[in-house]
């Protein structure tokens, strides 16, 4: 499976923001966004360039990308899942990229990234109602209960992610128990439950739409 190797703190640094890619260190001092918020590259330093027209939608089309772990083929699978869906196509798009197992997984707390999240997935310790998945992409809906295999509560990498949780705010469409490491989905997501990181989706249809 392809995936990003290089260090993922040079992504958030190219969008200007925060992209929440390295669990604890996004919420410390070390973090890249707090010691050297410029553009990676011999020239970064200099003042971050302006971008307007298809440059400012294709950086919004990256961000999103690369918020949620996706490829170019991937994304817009999604995208035209959203033109087909019913309601407005941006926020089709995004409410589906948040139901996303390995993005449920971490906005449980239940992982301190999304990258860690999907490890998990694939590795096959995440249980929906009581059974084992191992597909990141897959759609969680109303109802169904996304927990941590018991064997792996006391794994650090499980534990040290309910710390980061506690940066986190509460999640309204989950109901949380992060004490049996588990999450239930008591609704669907709405638009506005996603705040972080700030996201113009408008930018991403017009894009597309050309």
């Amino acid at each position: 499976m392809a995936r990003h190797r290089d260090a993922v703190c040079r992504l958030c640094r190219r969008e200007g923001q925060k992209l929440f890619l390295k669990g604890l260190r996004c919420f410390t001092e070390k973090c890249a966004i707090e010691k050297r918020n410029f553009v990676p590259g011999q020239h970064g330093q200099s003042r971050r360039p302006k971008v307007a027209g298809y440059g400012l939608q294709l950086r919004e089309k990256q961000k999103v990308k690369r918020t949620y772990g996706l490829l170019e083929r991937q994304f817009r699978t999604y995208f035209e899942k959203a033109v087909r869906a019913k309601g407005p196509t941006g926020e089709n798009l995004i409410i589906t990229l948040e139901r996303r197992l390995d993005n449920v997984v971490w906005r449980a707390g239940l992982a301190s990234s999304r990258s860690q999240a999907r490890q998990l997935v694939l590795h096959g310790h995440v249980r929906i109602n009581g059974k084992k998945v191992n597909i990141p992409s897959y759609l969680v809906t109303v109802g169904e209960e996304v927990a941590i295999k018991e064997k792996m509560h006391q794994n650090a990498m499980v534990l040290e992610a309910r710390n980061v949780a506690q940066s986190q705010s509460a999640v309204p469409w989950l109901e949380q128990d992060r004490e049996q490491f588990k999450a239930k989905v008591v609704a669907l997501p709405k638009r506005e439950d996603v705040q972080t990181p700030p996201i113009n989706e408008q930018l991403i249809v017009e894009l597309y739409s050309k």
